[in-house]
């Protein structure tokens, strides 16, 4: 076990030592994990990170030499109390691959304070990078429109993030990854082949492709752009036969290059050769390359900071815990340009009769009437500090596409505007 409890804010450590002092750390207490907007010009956002943060949960356990790293932090009193912390409370969430909206509560964390508030800085940095790499990658698939995405972003970010990246990409549609520890860890397929360096080493670009075609076999993909085009596609041709797997683009007008080599491709009777395109890749110039003859898309950059959005905003904050007669209070920060609302938080999609999303509906103190066809979103996910909602990525994968499949049709445009259903807070009945 690794563990996950110095992937935190000192100040965490010094609330709770201030609190104990208090006497207040073991208030009962509800915290709400939750974004107050969307990106700007986003119509939706993809919940990602949900396993991962559940696995924080259970590492999140300071052993002796966590704790001897922290004298200096915080006092022997709280030394000792650290030493045997375990989470104890109850955590309920969207589920991963869940479309959420501005205030949608992702997660529900209930224990004591000390208990709950320690968990706060993990648990956002889990989710405000999975989530924001999951919505940028949910985006691309759509404007995909069923051709293969691949992500390729590992040497454009933290070697760690890379990893979260991939895993959460895999969750939004993405069929593939370039990154071996996602493949290992989490068990998103890897693919790759070569690149620009594998022909420059060669006396010829003919070798090179020979070399490739005898280890990797026909069905491989040839990178044909580090010379000439054309020559390339036809030097491949020759040396895979027609049955080469596909050819990969990486510079130029895309579109009108994948026009001509696919011609090319066609008139040499390689009819059934595909054409995989990278450079510089985002949902916008995904959707730009739908008429071209393309067949699979190869995203890094902007993929792994989120296409322009590297975090979703989400905050951690107290929205209700036990007062003096042992009663639960709700609570909110009453900041003018960062609205929190108090109370513990329900959470359902409004459906029509023909299942298409109108309203997310949060509830206050008591879940929102379904009227048959609603669906609630919060779903269990740690029981008296033993986690039980832990998913499959293959769920979370079918949870996206069917969470995607009702809402309206809006989310397929690709230029900015508002979330394309409304929030709405309903006051206890």
């Amino acid at each position: 076990m690794t563990s996950s409890a110095l992937l935190t804010d000192h100040y965490e450590l010094t609330m709770v030592q201030a609190a104990r002092q208090a006497g207040t750390a073991d208030r009962r207490a509800v915290f709400e994990l939750f974004p107050r907007r969307l990106p700007q010009g986003r119509r939706y956002g993809v919940v990602a990170g949900v396993g991962r943060a559940l696995d924080a949960i259970e590492d999140f356990r300071f052993d002796a030499a966590t704790v001897a790293a922290l004298e200096g932090v915080v006092d022997a009193g709280m030394l000792d109390w650290l030493a045997s912390y375990r989470f104890s409370g109850d955590v309920w969430g969207y589920a991963e691959g869940e479309a959420y909206f501005p205030h949608s509560p992702l997660l529900v964390v209930e224990g004591t304070f000390a208990e709950a508030v320690l968990l706060e800085t993990v648990l956002l940095s889990i989710y405000n990078h999975d989530s924001a790499i999951a919505s940028a990658a949910s985006r691309m698939t759509l404007a995909a429109a069923g051709r293969p995405c691949i992500e390729m972003g590992s040497r454009r970010t933290h070697e760690e993030a890379a990893v979260a990246a991939a895993r959460a990409a895999y969750v939004a549609g993405f069929d593939a990854s370039s990154n071996l520890a996602a493949r290992v860890r989490h068990g998103v397929p890897s693919t790759g082949t070569a690149a620009h360096s594998f022909t420059l080493l060669h006396d010829a670009e003919a070798d090179a492709f020979r070399a490739q075609v005898q280890t990797l076999g026909v069905g491989t993909t040839l990178l044909v752009d580090t010379y000439d085009v054309a020559e390339a596609v036809r030097l491949a041709v020759e040396v895979a036969g027609t049955e080469l797997g596909a050819v990969r683009l990486d510079s130029g007008d895309l579109a009108e290059v994948a026009r001509e080599v696919r011609a090319q491709l066609d008139d040499l009777g390689a009819t059934s050769t595909r054409i995989v395109v990278t450079s510089d890749l985002d949902e916008h110039a995904i959707a730009a390359l739908a008429a071209a003859p393309v067949d699979a898309y190869g995203v890094g950059t902007q993929l792994v900071t989120g296409s322009g959005h590297p975090t979703c905003g989400f905050v951690y904050k107290l929205v209700a815990r036990e007062g003096d007669d042992g009663e639960m209070v709700s609570v909110a920060k009453k900041s003018k340009d960062k609205l929190s609302i108090g109370g513990r938080k329900y959470a359902l999609r409004r459906r029509s009769s023909d299942g298409v999303a109108e309203a997310e509906v949060i509830g206050i103190g008591a879940a929102p009437e379904d009227d048959g066809d609603d669906r609630a979103l919060l779903v269990p996910l740690v029981e008296s500090g033993e986690v039980i909602g832990r998913a499959s990525l293959d769920d979370a994968r079918a949870r996206h596409r069917a969470s995607l499949a009702e809402l309206p049709r809006a989310i397929t445009q690709m230029s900015a505007g508002e979330a394309v259903i409304p929030t709405l807070h309903l006051e206890p009945r």
